[in-house]
């Protein structure tokens, strides 16, 4: 799969749907002893991180300890949701050897065979599982280095068949921690906006899960692409895990990066744009990237996205935070229209909080 270098001969969809068919995603490609990268995962210059400012000081997520009064943790938490829309939690219900099980049993797949992760690479949403190289690989300007599990948890259980046997169980006990723990923040969140603590979880929004592990090994040109585009999330919350090789998820702060460190034990979390829309911009939605990786070991996350399950409900700003100094900002949609939305376009930007923004309903 080496890069045609004359521009006119060069058939991107033609390179993308034999990788694709080849079921051997980013991991494979490594194995079968790539010192480059295909063409077709080379970001535009505006996707790549530029240099880093010199002399000015490295920007970090805030930790939080939820071990702290409630006051004090519902504060910090507000805090962070209304500015970076990132922090990060210590001290939390989940034992860190859950979490450590969890990952494990993600990199365990992955640094299986090509040959055995092959029956389980295909984009059939509907099954519930699905592993393969980023679910925009035919919408994206650029494919993205790093190979992702996708499982639905809930309201339906996945086709279990569909789902590598060494990450079943694993999956399963951590779906059930994460619930206890998003029901925590969501009534920590809901007490930050001044709205009944329980309003998030009436309006099902602990109810839809999808489990998403991504797996982001070394790339041989970590200058030329990156491990995952810039984007927002499009749910309600984000409850994310990631092993030891930090410094490559990305926070934007302003004109800057603030860097998500890899803290032992602690839990990332990040405000999806539905509860930014639901907050009538109280919290904040904030852009985020993963760097290319270019160290030996590989990075590995999982992301468990909250959703509301009941899809033809209308979703927009609570009415309690709607005054007439601080109208709606938003107008309401449908959940199933909504969702629809977003996966018709490649994982970039801002684009569906705009197109319901009520001063700009333009796409």
């Amino acid at each position: 799969m080496a890069s045609v270098t004359n521009e006119h001969n060069y058939d991107r969809l033609k390179e993308v749907k034999q990788f694709d068919e080849s079921k051997i995603g980013v991991k494979g490609l490594l194995d079968s002893g790539a010192t480059t990268i295909p063409r077709f995962f080379h970001q535009p210059p505006e996707n790549l991180p530029g240099p880093k400012p010199k002399n000015r000081p490295r920007l970090t997520v805030p930790v939080i300890d939820l071990s702290g009064q409630r006051s004090s943790v519902v504060e910090e938490i507000r805090r962070s949701s209304s500015t970076l829309g990132f922090f990060q939690i210590v001290n939390h219900s989940i034992p860190t050897t859950l979490i450590d099980s969890a990952i494990n049993a993600m990199k365990k797949f992955y640094e299986q065979s090509t040959e055995y992760k092959m029956q389980f690479y295909h984009r059939e949403a509907g099954k519930g599982a699905a592993y393969s190289t980023n679910f925009d690989l035919y919408q994206s300007k650029a494919a993205s280095w790093r190979d992702s599990l996708q499982v639905r948890m809930a309201p339906m259980e996945p086709a279990w068949n569909a789902v590598p046997e060494m990450c079943r169980e694993a999956l399963v006990d951590w779906d059930k921690a994460v619930v206890g723990l998003g029901e925590e923040l969501m009534s920590i969140l809901c007490e930050g906006l001044g709205v009944k603590n329980d309003k998030l979880k009436e309006l099902s929004c602990l109810e839809a899960r999808v489990s998403v592990s991504h797996y982001y090994p070394q790339c041989p040109q970590p200058d030329l692409t990156v491990g995952l585009t810039t984007h927002t999330d499009p749910g309600v919350l984000t409850v994310l895990v990631q092993n030891e090789v930090g410094g490559l998820l990305q926070v934007k702060c302003g004109e800057d990066w603030a860097d998500v460190e890899a803290v032992p034990g602690a839990i990332i979390i990040n405000i999806g744009d539905l509860l930014q829309m639901m907050s009538n911009d109280e919290y904040k939605s904030v852009m985020h990237r993963v760097l290319a990786n270019p160290v030996e070991g590989a990075r590995v996350s999982i992301a468990v996205f909250f959703n509301p399950s009941i899809r033809e409900n209308l979703y927009g700003p609570f009415p309690e935070l709607i005054t007439a100094e601080k109208p709606a900002v938003y107008r309401e949609f449908t959940y199933e229209e909504y969702i629809t939305r977003f996966f018709k376009k490649e994982l970039d930007g801002k684009t569906l909080t705009n197109f319901y923004r009520i001063d700009n309903t333009k796409a």
